[in-house]
């Protein structure tokens, strides 16, 4: 399929000293991925049974979307299959069909494609995908005749009327009208002459001709339309180039044709010209630059971007992120060297780093809190996945949701969404059992998979639970020693359950093109351990498991505590850190096996010399009473015995493991206001060690 204006200028780009649209294609993908993952929760959602008109219109503004700016970009290929979608959901909208669940189907299958062919245009695809089986699957589930497919265009129908029919046939045979159309005013009134270079790339779409040679009164252009577009059609095309408030539409003497009573009565429709200035282009976007945007239909899937909200590129949150980690380590070492001077001396001065300091957290806080993202982001992936793959198992699946507005770095956001994937396909797969297996056991035949999400401290807790059969110890165990592990019978059930992170390991029977194989959860542990978090399984057989994954809120900046051990500076995350108590004579205990606790009022927790366990060197000093700092994590508590406490600051987390290999009980590193590097303490690592 090709474009019929592709011999003469790639598509979206206008001819010698016209306007380029390339320069709002990355504003048209963002926004068309939006879409379509709005599309897609909408079809998930659609009840056959009870229809909701609301919803039905919404995807229907979606379709309708895409297909006028992919026209208009002279994307041909997503225009043709957006309007084939577009004719099936204007006969749902209009109940002149009953929606099906293969209606379902082949609207997201659209979406799929849609989705691919947008990803080809932005080359992150190999190939743009071969539509024509499902444009035909379309066609049928709608009704029509294997007519030729209807050519892309901008425009087609405001909502009012079918859009069945090919686009050029329909603009062919409709009435046209002659309206004058006067834009301004514009503050450089020659960005008005592109417009008419739309009706020429646009087949069947009209004529647009000036009516001032090019000069312009006041900031006015004036302009003769031949069309049989509607005023709203005409609008939506027009203010991708200039303010739609600044576009004055009337009926010059043509009026509509074909209408029943009196054809060449005029149809007057006059949208009030604003004295507003000229629109100035939203921020870039990737190196492009962002077109004001407005659409017909008013909310929903298809509505405009809110004119307060800015598209910037990750790259630059990125670069401000480090800066403001840079100012940080800066800040540090202020403090550091302020400690020497004389407070009464240098007053002002002491006061002045006070308040950078303040400032410097309060602008920490701010720019952190544009990477969070909230966790509805990779929960709304989900529905899909389990929807196609309950299906193909033969399994009845109900998705639950709790915690969505929960956020999380954009980073670990990104990177834990294939962990997630692969604990709900477990979870599906080998733990929702099949309907009839459930009835028998008195269960209901849906199973549920519940994915919630929350903050507990300095951390965010993801857990995937479901109410399948439950792990079976004794499967694990015969499989453990299969494999020829070492599992004993005195194994606790929690040293059970790991056993599944073990590589290769896996309980499935039949190797499927969903499970078997053994490779998966071993790569889950993994890649939240590299990201710092931990994972915990908790199970009962017959009632379901769950999986709970623990993971900072962020890897860039935290609060910390610096505690001093021998001659050594470390830090402990503040969000760890429950209190601190000097060493008293009978607080520490020895135990037969060779172990120590401490006793804080009514516990005993054990205890970890750090200078022991890092091989800090001894020295000649007198030691002196000592210190206990309790930390605490995934609701374990130990007792670690330092030197000193240094004090609380701020800490720019470094990655080691960029350079080094991975080191046991250290999450990560930092520079210190003296420009010494101190190592951050893995908590969770320290406390397992009881």
């Amino acid at each position: 399929m090709t474009d019929s204006t592709s011999s003469q200028r790639e598509p979206g780009r206008a001819s010698d000293g016209g306007l380029d649209l390339q320069q709002f294609h990355q504003t048209f993908f963002e926004e068309a991925a939006e879409n379509l993952q709005r599309m897609e929760q909408l079809l998930l959602a659609l009840d056959p049974v009870a229809v909701d008109d609301e919803t039905l219109n919404a995807i229907f503004r979606v379709a309708h979307s895409i297909k006028g700016g992919a026209a208009t970009f002279g994307f041909t290929e997503v225009a043709e299959l957006a309007h084939e979608m577009e004719t099936l959901l204007d006969r749902l909208r209009r109940h002149e069909l009953a929606p099906t669940p293969p209606m379902v189907d082949v609207l997201l299958r659209g979406g799929d494609a849609l989705w691919a062919q947008l990803s080809f245009r932005q080359g992150q695809a190999p190939q743009t995908p071969a539509t024509h089986a499902l444009v035909a699957d379309i066609r049928q589930l709608a009704q029509l005749a294997p007519t030729t497919m209807a050519a892309p265009a901008a425009l087609t129908s405001d909502g009012q009327g079918p859009a069945a029919a090919p686009l050029a046939q329909t603009l062919a045979s409709a009435g046209r009208r002659e309206l004058e159309v006067r834009i301004g005013p514009l503050e450089h009134p020659a960005a008005a002459n592109q417009l008419h270079e739309l009706f020429e790339e646009i087949p069947g779409l009209g004529e647009m001709r000036p009516l001032d040679f090019g000069e312009a009164v006041d900031g006015m252009r004036r302009f003769s339309v031949t069309t049989s577009c509607t005023d709203a059609e005409l609008l939506d095309l027009f203010s991708f180039h200039v303010d739609r408030t600044l576009v004055d539409l009337s009926v010059l003497g043509l009026g509509y044709g074909f209408h029943e009573g009196n054809p060449g009565a005029p149809s007057k429709a006059v949208v009030q010209a604003a004295s507003a200035p000229a629109p100035t282009p939203v921020a870039p976007v990737g190196g492009a630059v962002a077109a004001p945007t407005a659409r017909a239909g008013g909310g929903g899937a298809g509505a405009a971007v809110d004119a307060t909200t800015l598209r910037v590129s990750v790259d630059k949150v990125d670069q401000l992120i480090n800066l403001v980690g840079e100012l940080v380590i800066t800040q540090a070492m202020l403090i550091q060297s302020s400690r020497t001077l004389d407070p009464v001396a240098h007053q002002a001065l002491l006061s002045s780093i006070s308040l950078v300091e303040r400032n410097a957290r309060d602008l920490q806080d701010a720019v952190m809190s544009i990477r969070m993202i909230p966790m509805s982001a990779v929960f709304s992936r989900f529905p899909r996945m389990l929807r196609d793959l309950s299906s193909k198992l033969g399994k009845q699946v109900e998705l639950v949701t709790l915690g969505e507005a929960t956020e999380l770095d954009k980073g670990l956001i990104e990177k834990i969404t294939d962990p997630l994937t692969h604990l709900v396909r477990n979870a599906c797969d080998h733990g929702i059992e099949l309907p009839q297996v459930r009835t028998q056991s008195g269960k209901s035949a849906h199973g549920t998979i519940t994915l919630s999400a929350w903050h507990q401290g300095g951390s965010v807790v993801i857990e995937v639970r479901d109410d399948g059969k439950g792990l079976s110890r004794e499967k694990l165990l015969a499989k453990a020693r299969e494999r020829g592990l070492s599992a004993p019978d005195s194994l606790t059930d929690t040293q059970v359950w790991n056993l599944i992170f073990e590589p290769g390991f896996s309980t499935a029977e039949v190797v499927t093109d969903v499970s078997g194989r053994g490779v998966g959860m071993d790569v889950v542990k993994k890649n939240i351990t590299g990201l710092g978090g931990r994972v915990e399984i908790d199970s009962a057989p017959g009632c379901g498991m769950s999986v709970k994954v623990r993971l900072p809120l962020t890897l860039a900046i935290m609060d910390g505590m610096s505690v001093a051990v021998r001659d050594e500076v470390y830090i402990l995350p503040m969000a760890s850190v429950v209190e601190s108590d000097l060493v008293g004579p009978d607080s520490i205990r020895s135990l037969g096996s060779g172990g120590r606790v401490a006793k804080v009022r009514q516990d005993y927790l054990p205890v970890v010399d750090l200078a022991e366990l890092l091989g800090s060197p001894p020295t000649e000093a007198p030691s002196a009473p000592g210190i206990m700092v309790i930390v605490e994590s995934e609701g374990l508590r130990a007792a670690l015995l330092v030197d000193e406490l240094v004090g609380q600051q701020q800490v720019v987390v470094k990655n080691l493991e960029t350079h080094f290999r991975r080191i046991p009980d250290v999450s990560g590193a930092t520079i210190l206001g003296n420009g010494k590097v101190a190592l951050i303490l893995d908590v969770g690592s320290l406390v397992s060690r009881r």
